[in-house]
């Protein structure tokens, strides 16, 4: 369980049930972690590895840049 003052969480615009949560990929439901600036961030799997997801799992969108719905985008690349 995550905790709510987990600083993962921020200002993350992600929203489940009137609560912030992290922001997931919409393809295959993965973590992603913010990278860049507040505001002009890109979302990106939790330690990629040659298209593999941090669990090891081979997943498409596994190195590409994802918007904040977390649908990968190849503008934000």
């Amino acid at each position: 369980m995550i905790h709510p003052t987990a600083p993962q969480l921020g200002p993350s615009p992600a929203v489940r049930d009137g609560h912030a949560a992290p922001v997931t990929c919409a393809s295959c439901g993965c973590r992603l972690q913010a990278v860049g600036h507040v505001g002009a961030e890109a979302w990106f799997h939790f330690s990629p590895l040659a298209g593999r997801d941090a669990r090891g799992c081979r997943v498409d969108c596994a190195d590409a840049a994802h918007d904040a719905a977390g649908q990968p985008s190849l503008v934000l690349a």
